[in-house]
């Protein structure tokens, strides 16, 4: 099991469907090598901006085989495998493994709300049953509850393949300490714009987050400018990446806003899969007024 670098931004990706709901598999390409020229550290698809529960299990499979085609050793592909069944998450990173990702992402499971215990037995099952280095994943506002910092200490103690864990509770008090419990050991990750730079002061390692999709380049020069330390540089970058968070993911359906930044970009984004629908005309043209403020469009 080869050691994966989590330090730097990483792009949690769309996925582009044409009109019809189908996958564009060429503009995925044009896609990774639009953010890759934007020296991200890293791609993660099938994610939640990659829309994983619109996808099938065999879609899954051939977007990450694609993205780890095209990105072809150039930056590290950590693929989203998480979902609500401990055997299908099994399945799922079994997919990612067998197709080359560098890592899988495993978010906890969703829709039901699950002890402490059985998160636990859900993710020593996982473990225990694949070779890929594992990056826990906890996002409350889609799964309805917090994995707590003494489960990820308690997993990272008996498990050498857990590598990071994305965190997107938003919360630096539950980020700092993650970092001081297990940020010797694995990489701590901002899963949420706004705390990027509060993360990495803080010792976290880097971020996963939605907005690297539109402005790649903003969000590395972010993590460049820190390392060289250039904080001034760096918090005003961190400003600007939490006005485009505010208008792509808390104002509007993130799936929806963060294709259309990209359309207008004149990127092949494409269209949200159904239930999710592209933006009326209004809001389009909204968010091109707010992008156009800050040069995004």
């Amino acid at each position: 099991m080869s050691k994966v670098s989590l330090e730097g931004i990483f792009v949690p990706h769309i996925t582009p469907f044409n009109k019809n709901g189908e996958v564009n598999w060429k503009a995925l390409r044009q896609l990774v090598e639009f953010w890759i020229e934007g020296r991200l550290a890293g791609l993660v698809p099938c994610g939640s901006n990659g829309e994983a529960p619109h996808l099938l299990r065999e879609e899954r499979r051939r977007v990450i085989e694609t993205v780890v085609d095209a990105a072809n050793g150039r930056v590290p592909v950590i693929a989203g495998t998480g979902a609500i069944s401990t055997k299908e998450t099994i399945q799922l990173t079994r997919d990612a493994e067998d197709v080359g990702a560098d890592a899988a992402l495993v978010v906890t499971p969703f829709y039901f709300k699950y002890s402490t215990k059985e998160l636990y037995i859900h993710y020593s099952s996982v473990i225990e049953a694949v070779n890929i280095p594992i990056i826990l994943y906890n996002v409350p506002k889609f799964t309805g509850f917090s994995m707590q910092p003494e489960l990820v200490y308690k997993l990272v103690s008996e498990y050498s393949n857990i590598i990071g864990i994305k965190d997107s509770s938003g919360s630096l008090s539950q980020i700092s300490e993650l970092i001081r419990l297990v940020g010797d050991k694995i990489a701590v990750l901002a899963g949420t714009a706004d705390v990027v730079l509060p993360t990495l002061i803080l010792g976290g390692k880097g971020a996963i987050i939605a907005v690297a999709n539109v402005e790649p380049r903003l969000c590395s020069s972010l993590y460049k400018a820190l390392k060289n330390g250039k904080i001034e540089e760096a918090a005003k970058l961190q400003r600007k990446i939490s006005y485009l968070n505010e208008i792509l993911v808390r104002r509007y359906n993130q799936l929806s806003a963060i294709k259309e930044a990209l359309n207008l970009k004149g990127l092949p984004a494409g269209y949200p899969r159904k239930p999710a629908l592209p933006l009326e005309n209004s809001e389009k043209e909204k968010i091109k007024e707010l992008l156009s403020k800050i040069g995004v469009c």
